[in-house]
């Protein structure tokens, strides 16, 4: 497999590109975990003996085989390569040069985004002896749900990468069924019905609704959306927070369902995406909330490479400005819920497409998907009529006695093949 060449040494796992503008600060006792790579840069004549570290300056793989090269290469040759360029942490986040390390970062100066990546100020739990210390501050608190999700995410993935590092991927990744045209089912979805093509979602829970549906088989709901005319399905795949499971990912794909599958996690590293092809997966959701212009960019060049497509997600006017000035973007998620507050307006699609962006994501020939806040035909129409081609609806569906039979009451109508003949 071209994403995946296996040299005689097992490749290093991480596989986040190091970049310029990912300034989230690590944990400060981190630092010493970083010194044995940066000692490769150092120049143990300086200063009497002692090594000082040489100058690092962050750069990202620019074309389709260095994203290839960074993936798969091993940590000596990878090493050897970025010599005196590029520092990277043990998980495979970028880190920031090393004298910035005690600078204070305003998060949302960076690149927009609006989600710290880990706290600040490292773990709030201490210990000391036999006693444990709870010290909590700004920088260990997080700000609102979506924070606390990705920081307990940085953990869960760092020891998903140590258990099964890429490759050990090579198999499944190699193993797993073709990649289905993701983007592809929703234009013909839109153009038989005429109405938004509807991904929808496999979803058990949230975190502020609790659980949807007590008896959830999430094989007899993928097949029942299919059947009554859903374009693709979003499966859950978080455990923590939504109950979902990459298990459900899988059984989905193996029971032949047809439609296209996104796989809807809170990605933060390039070793989630080849995880989740491994399992079936055609799409995945990027959250520009959370990740940096690079990594999007770096993480848009992954999945071309494996196949498949992105779903990049904005919830105001500033996320959506960057992720318009990224190439090679085919869908943009429109997310009507407030991440501080986490109320849903609907309208926030409408504003989002209004003007000059209506214009700029036309010449693209951008399909925007509507998400959260659907549960009626006028709110099908409402975004319809803002520029929406497809939406996202999980809540609004799962809750119903049918789920599949629940699509034609969102809708008005019935979207099915069968309706339509």
């Amino acid at each position: 497999m071209e994403a995946l060449a296996i040299g005689s040494a097992p490749p290093r796992p991480s596989l986040a590109a190091p970049t310029r503008n990912s300034l989230v600060r690590r944990p400060r006792t981190t630092a010493a975990a970083r010194r044995p790579f940066a000692a490769a840069h150092m120049d143990p004549a300086a200063g009497g003996g002692r090594p000082s570290p040489a100058p690092l300056r962050c750069t990202s793989a620019g074309t389709e085989s260095e994203v290839d090269a960074v993936a798969t290469t091993s940590h000596a040759a990878e090493a050897e390569a970025v010599v005196g360029a590029t520092e990277q942490g043990s998980n495979g986040s970028p880190v920031v040069d090393a004298a910035s390390v005690d600078a204070p970062v305003d998060i949302a100066g960076v690149d927009g985004i609006r989600i710290r990546r880990r706290p600040v100020t490292g773990p709030p739990v201490h210990y000391v002896g036999p006693f444990q210390f709870r010290l909590e501050n700004e920088g260990n608190t997080p700000r609102n749900i979506l924070e606390k999700i990705v920081w307990d995410k940085d953990v869960e993935v760092s020891q998903l990468k140590e258990r099964r590092p890429l490759y050990m991927l090579k198999g499944p990744l190699e193993a797993a069924p073709p990649a289905r045209d993701f983007v592809g089912a929703l234009k013909a979805s839109y153009d038989r019905t005429g109405l938004p093509a509807l991904i929808a979602e496999v979803k058990k829970a949230s975190p502020s609704r609790g659980v949807l549906r007590e008896d959830f088989d999430p094989v007899q709901i993928a097949q029942t959306y299919e059947k009554n005319g859903a374009a693709c399905l979003s499966v859950l795949t978080d455990r923590k927070y939504f109950q979902g499971s990459f298990d459900y990912l899988d059984a989905i794909r193996k029971a032949g369902v047809n439609c296209p599958l996104l796989c809807k996690e809170f990605i933060i590293d390039a070793w989630q995406l080849y995880y989740a092809r491994s399992k079936g997966a055609d799409a995945v959701l990027l959250i520009a909330a959370v990740l940096p212009d690079l990594d999007i960019k770096y993480m848009l060049k992954i999945c071309k490479i494996l196949g498949m497509a992105a779903l990049v997600e904005v919830h105001d006017e500033r996320e959506m400005d960057r992720v318009l000035g990224i190439d090679g973007i085919q869908l943009i998620g429109i997310n009507n819920r407030n991440l501080e507050t986490f109320e849903v307006d609907i309208a926030n699609t409408k504003k989002l497409l209004e003007g000059e962006r209506g214009q700029i994501i036309a010449q693209k020939d951008v399909i925007v998907v509507g998400e959260s806040g659907l549960f009626t035909p006028d709110h099908i129409s409402f975004v319809q009529n803002a520029g929406i081609k497809a939406v996202l609806v999980g809540e609004s569906l799962i809750k119903q006695e049918d789920p599949g039979k629940a699509i034609a009451g969102l809708f008005g109508k019935d979207i099915s093949h069968a309706g339509a003949a």
